[in-house]
């Protein structure tokens, strides 16, 4: 689908599907827009050139009628929406090239282009139709505007255009129970000439471009059921009263939104072009050899992979290379909702939170597929605080201060383990092809595997024993040479993620994080400076706009009648007993450590990475530091662990097991070992 990178530089222009100009931006949409702006960044980073063009969607009636509800001009209300969506995108480090409007000049040319071109060759029809009414708003409803069950599954309180349940397209008269959404009035009919573009006649064009590897193989499925089906005929006017603009050669008819919409690709592309002195016609010209690319949600493929290449087409230009669909984001396993305090804005979160958390977080969790993702915010918390602040930061932080108190911030001339950082350089290629190929998730697992051989190596190292010792500046300057040297590129890999941390890192290295850079040795770098702070509980609850809580009105249920206990055979005094059935819930399972790590500020407590036989490692909190101060000889060691212990929050993370010690106050802690023959997984009895 897309290309692999090559030392040639690419020209590549990239969209998000344009935020609507009456609502505020929430973590649902930047799903869309930090997995497009990682990519970008990522291409920049590579030496491509690679545009980013939006603009927010102005047209239809929605705003006509929530611009009247306030009293103000649509002009006005879609102006206020984007000094607020402008506002929230660039908090959230999106790096748009240009940002714009579909309510401008090059908006309304590109529009009536496409449809005079596509009228002049004959795939323009027109004909009266019965459309719905409302008789108290004196108006025609648009589909999004009417509400019903779906024709073809039933599914109820679906728009009067396309169903979120099945996904099928039918025309508002076809919808069952049809209700108003705009006065709660049932919509009577009444006949309104509209204009139609003939989808069939693209069909062969359509099937040849998604031929050539142009969307998911998901979505190429929904595609063929639909081509197989056949196109209809795909209406393109509304009637006013209409925000938006007026067909040519009509005094009463206005563009339906979702023609021009997604026309403001080519619109932002034009105001950019023109801005920087450039033609668009290299990124859009039917010949171009440039590269196209869509990012969008999966709710929108109809519009984006039928209706827009073939008005492309029509009006003489290239269609997209690559069309990118994504998932829906939940909360907690929720659909976002505000009763349930799951509908979080951007401007909410950044109101509590770093932006970087949600970017990395939605990095580690976002593939190629039209998966949906979920936004767990324990496990949020944790993968924030383990990976970020206690994995890549802590490489920095625990080498940058005896650079600077003990050799006045210069680097050592030479690297203490040139081949483990050759090991961290090899892994450019597999790191980046996960990137180019939108496998986020893979790239971030890489990176993360990273940081825990340099923190292994610095574990092994121990500069602050080094440092101690007499006559070992040298080998100490050295280590956290490597440190630093291991820490850069793995900022390199990150820095489409995380791009204000990485200008921090540039800020203490005095030079710029590149990709898979040389090491950087015998020059001087800043005071180590903190890079990110651990996520606070108390920030995560803030998100949770919570409902009342309404237990206390409910009715007590009445208590069932209690069956009588069964006798129990008395306990020797002085002993605690339990019964079998709540001994028989604990599962214990062989555990090997994978890694052994202090934990900064933390003086009995050691962090375990435990495998447990499953898909991916336990971390756990120890109180065991003081039994091991050799704590790295623990790694590869198998234990025995509770495995259905419930995870516990703990003021460093989450700990999601318990690893089984015996001691006595005279004789110390000692960690419970298996017996020779004993695997990983296999289950204690």
């Amino acid at each position: 689908m897309s290309q692999t990178p090559s030392s040639a530089q690419r020209q590549i222009l990239v969209t998000s599907a344009l935020p609507y100009a009456n609502g505020s931006i929430h973590l649902g949409h930047l799903v869309e827009y930090i997995q497009t702006d990682i990519w970008v960044r990522y291409q920049k980073l590579r030496g491509h050139q690679c545009l980013y063009v939006c603009a927010d969607d102005a047209h239809g009636t929605p705003i006509m009628l929530k611009a009247q509800e306030m009293g103000i001009s649509p002009e006005t209300l879609i102006a206020n929406t984007s000094k607020e969506h402008q506002a929230d995108f660039k908090d959230f480090h999106i790096g748009f090239d240009n940002y714009y409007s579909t309510h401008s000049e090059e908006n309304k040319q590109f529009a009536e282009h496409i449809y005079l071109s596509l009228r002049e060759k004959g795939h323009i029809d027109s004909k009266v139709i019965e459309q719905a009414y409302d008789p108290e708003k004196e108006m025609f409803l648009p589909d999004r505007f009417i509400r019903g069950e779906c024709p073809k599954c039933g599914a109820r309180d679906q728009y009067g255009d396309n169903c979120e349940v099945c996904g099928a397209t039918y025309d508002p008269t076809e919808l069952k129970n049809p209700v108003s959404a705009v006065s709660g009035a049932t919509p009577v009919l009444r006949e309104s000439e509209h204009f139609f573009v003939n989808l069939s006649h693209y069909e062969a064009y359509l099937k040849d471009w998604l031929a050539q590897d142009t969307v998911q193989s998901e979505v190429a499925h929904k595609l063929k059921e639909w081509l197989e089906n056949g196109l209809k005929s795909w209406d393109i006017s509304r009637d006013a009263p209409y925000f938006g603009f007026k067909i040519p050669d009509t005094e009463d008819k206005y563009f339906y939104v979702w023609l021009d919409a997604p026309i403001g690709y080519l619109a932002s592309s034009k105001n950019l072009a023109d801005k920087q002195g450039w033609d668009i016609g290299k990124f859009w010209n039917a010949d171009s050899d440039a590269e196209v690319y869509h990012f969008i949600g999966k709710d929108i493929i109809y519009f984006h992979t039928l209706f827009f290449p073939a008005m492309l087409h029509g009006g003489g230009f290239r269609a997209p290379t690559g069309v990118f669909a994504h998932g829906f984001l939940t909360v907690d396993g929720l659909k976002m909702s505000k009763s349930r305090g799951t509908f979080i804005t951007a401007r909410h979160y950044l109101e509590h939170l770093d932006p970087s958390y949600l970017r990395y977080y939605f990095a580690a969790k976002l593939g190629s597929g039209i998966d949906d993702i979920d936004l767990n915010l324990e496990d949020f918390g944790f993968r924030v605080n383990s990976d970020l602040v206690g994995k890549v930061v802590n490489i920095a932080s625990r080498c940058a201060g005896f650079i600077t108190k003990r050799f006045d911030g210069k680097l050592a001339e030479q690297l203490d383990d040139p081949d483990l950082y050759q090991q961290f350089v090899a892994k450019a290629d597999n790191i980046g092809e996960a990137y180019e190929k939108r496998e986020y998730a893979k790239a971030m697992r890489q990176i993360m595997a990273l940081a825990d051989l340099a923190n292994q190596y610095i574990d092994k190292k121990k500069p602050w024993v080094i440092a101690k010792a007499e006559g070992q500046e040298a080998e100490l300057q050295a280590v956290c040479t490597q440190g630093l040297n291991l820490f850069r590129v793995l900022m390199g890999y990150l820095q489409p993620v995380l791009p204000t941390m990485a200008e921090a890192v540039e800020t203490l290295f005095n030079t710029p994080v590149t990709w898979a850079p040389t090491p950087l040795l015998a020059v001087n770098i800043n005071p180590f400076k903190p890079l990110l702070k651990r996520i606070d509980p108390k920030a995560l609850e803030a998100l949770m706009v919570k409902p009342a809580d309404k237990a206390a009105s409910k009715p007590a249920k009445a208590a069932k009648k209690a069956k009588p206990a069964k006798a129990k055979a008395p306990a020797p005094e002085g002993v605690a007993y339990i019964d079998f059935d709540t001994f028989a819930k604990t599962e214990l399972k062989i555990a090997k450590i994978i890694t052994a790590n202090e934990i900064e500020g933390a003086d009995k407590l050691l962090q375990l990475s435990l495998d447990l036989g499953e898909d991916k490692p336990r971390n756990v909190f120890a109180g065991i530091k003081s039994a091991y101060p050799d704590f790295q000889s623990l790694e590869g060691r198998l234990v025995v662990a509770v495995a259905n212990l419930a995870p516990r929050k703990m003021r460093f993370g989450v700990s999601e097991a318990m690893v089984l010690a015996a001691g006595s106050p005279d004789k110390g802690l000692f960690l419970i070992s298996p017996d020779q023959g004993a695997e990983v997984g296999m289950g204690v009895k």
